[in-house]
């Protein structure tokens, strides 16, 4: 038998906040979230903000929740917080018809998904050498 290895998960360097039962599909959120994905907090948001897509609110809300959770629960600086990751999966679909002609229906799908926005620290780079 191998001896399963222990991991040393104390140490947290992300926090993380989830929105659950989101009104939109994954497709309409995945483009959304991949922009941000890699910035610093405080342009992410910015982005959000200026964003002509509706459900871009409840995604900046989600990186707000985000960024209290980093700033009041593990004393993170918010100046150095960038979007580590950001990702959206599939909830319930509701199901709904319309009446056609002829006694015929015709579907609905009203989709929700669920966001999932993870923080961290940006590590500070140090530069090796100088531009020649």
């Amino acid at each position: 038998m191998n001896k399963k290895k222990k991991i040393n998960r104390t140490k947290v360097d992300t926090v993380r906040s989830v929105n659950n039962n989101i009104r939109s599909s994954v497709r309409k959120l995945n483009p959304i979230l991949k922009a941000i994905v890699g910035k610093k907090v405080d342009v992410a948001i910015r982005e959000l903000q200026f964003s002509a897509k509706r459900i871009t609110r409840e995604i900046r809300k989600t990186v707000s929740s985000a960024v209290a959770n980093a700033e009041n629960n593990n004393q993170y600086d918010i100046d150095k917080l960038i979007v580590k990751e950001a990702y959206c999966g599939k909830k319930v679909v509701m199901k709904r018809f319309r009446p056609r002609a002829k006694g015929r229906a015709a579907p609905i799908l009203k989709p929700y998904s669920t966001i999932t926005i993870i923080l961290s620290e940006a590590k500070q780079m140090e530069s090796h050498g100088s531009k020649s």
